[in-house]
């Protein structure tokens, strides 16, 4: 059997269409999206492009005012109810040819292919008792119309049943054909709709990462939405490559904040192949499907303390914003070598310390013996961070370089103290 965990030995990164796009994203605009990336970021090790929800539904986004997602909205689907591309927004679809032509696209600029699924079938499919394939049941037979998602109304789950298995083998086989790299999984990680069972749905894992291993193609798979249940961390980390560690992650501070308690949760199940998700970057521009197009709220010294702690942490980096809009500010972020160096899993991250005013965290990475030290001024005003120089692994002498400035700092006594803006940070590497 494959290793799942040697799909993504680092913690993928890539762009997602949804903080900008919502429901609405079509062809041209992720093929701009995946040409800014191939000029300007893959060197740096950014690599997937995933169209976000909703690709099959027809007229998506046409009714913002009244829905996020319209109620049985027609859906574009082949004979044996697997979701296809809306044809109007991805006009290379046509014909059969699904998303293969513009996976084809994203491949030959050197990048990877993704897309965002939701848990189960298609109710439609159920309803038109369309075959499963390779079995001798329809879709309602496999469909459980008990096990729904809360705000989007296009599934049913699917039954813990070996025709349930054939019909999650028949997408993977599809998606195989297609050239997907990545599959975003939503509605399964936590299924928030049912509250005295928030994980309701484990065999759908199951089913998907036995189908994924059946498919002959190595994708990556990432579970929405959260938060992740810490009880269920021994399900995500043997199934799935990411799973999602907070509901989502917008541009405020408070959300900020929180996940320094979310990762200091976490910290300990992070490995190769396995990455709580600290959810996308919100960056840039975002929101122009959602109605109202916005610069993120994110202050610099908030943008570096996000990047900061997603890179130290060891999540998964998925940038939200329009990339053809990016400024320099923000490409120097994404394009920082030695913070991003701080991703690998070999780095074993942990936090030192954390309350109300300040956040400190250590790591080591043993390949190439550089020990990190991040101090974060959660507080709202200047202050300073301090640290033992014991706790963080220094000595007296040593010499340490802040990533985001370049500056070399000495230590110099038995307490390393730094003065740090608002809602900033330094990361510190011997």
């Amino acid at each position: 059997m494959r290793d799942k965990n040697k799909f993504a030995v680092t913690p993928p990164m890539g762009w997602n269409s949804y903080d900008y796009y919502d429901t609405t994203v079509n062809e041209a605009q992720v093929k701009a999206n995946a040409d800014y990336m191939a000029k300007h970021l893959k060197e740096y090790g950014w690599e997937y492009i995933i169209v976000d929800i909703q690709w099959y539904a027809h007229g998506a986004g046409s009714q913002r005012d009244k829905y996020q997602y319209i109620p049985f909205s027609k859906l574009e689907m082949d004979g044996y109810g697997r979701l296809y591309p809306d044809p109007e927004r991805f006009p290379s679809s046509v014909g059969g040819a699904g998303f293969k032509p513009l996976a084809d696209y994203v491949h030959g600029l050197g990048l990877k292919f993704g897309i965002h699924i939701m848990r189960g079938i298609p109710r439609t499919a159920a309803q038109e008792h369309l075959p499963v394939k390779g079995t001798d049941v329809t879709a309602a037979d496999v469909a459980n119309p008990s096990s729904i998602c809360g705000w989007n109304p296009d599934m049913y789950g699917v039954r813990n049943c070996p025709e349930g298995q054939c019909y999650y083998n028949s997408l993977l086989e599809l998606y195989a054909g297609w050239g997907v790299d990545y599959i975003k999984c939503d509605d399964i990680c936590n299924t928030n709709l049912y509250a005295d069972n928030r994980y309701s749905a484990p065999h759908e894992v199951e089913m998907l990462a036995k189908a994924i291993q059946a498919c002959g193609r190595d994708i990556v798979l990432s579970l929405s939405p959260g938060p992740a249940l810490i009880e269920k961390a021994w399900h995500y980390e043997t199934y799935a490559n990411m799973w999602r560690i907070t509901d989502d992650f917008w541009d405020k501070w408070e959300l900020l904040k929180d996940m320094f308690h979310r990762c200091e949760l976490w910290q300990n199940h992070v490995s190769e192949g396995c990455y709580p998700d600290c959810d996308m970057l919100p960056l840039g521009h975002m929101g122009k499907g959602f109605g109202h197009e916005w610069v993120t709220n994110f202050t610099h010294e908030e943008q570096r303390t996000m990047l900061t702690l997603w890179c130290l942490f060891g999540s998964p980096l998925m940038l939200g914003a329009e990339m053809t809009l990016l400024d320099d500010w923000t490409l120097s972020l994404l394009t920082n070598r030695e913070v991003l160096a701080m991703l690998t899993p070999k780095c074993r991250p942990r936090q030192l310390e954390l309350d109300d005013k300040k956040a400190v965290w250590k790591a080591y990475d043993p390949e190439t013996g550089h020990r990190y030290l991040a101090l974060f001024n959660l507080s709202d005003e200047n202050a300073i961070i301090s640290v033992e120089i014991e706790r963080a692994d220094l000595v007296v002498g040593d010499e340490l370089t802040e990533l985001w400035t370049g500056e070399i700092k000495p230590v110099k006594g038995g307490c390393l103290q730094v003065e740090i803006p608002p809602h900033g940070c330094e990361v510190l590497k011997k």
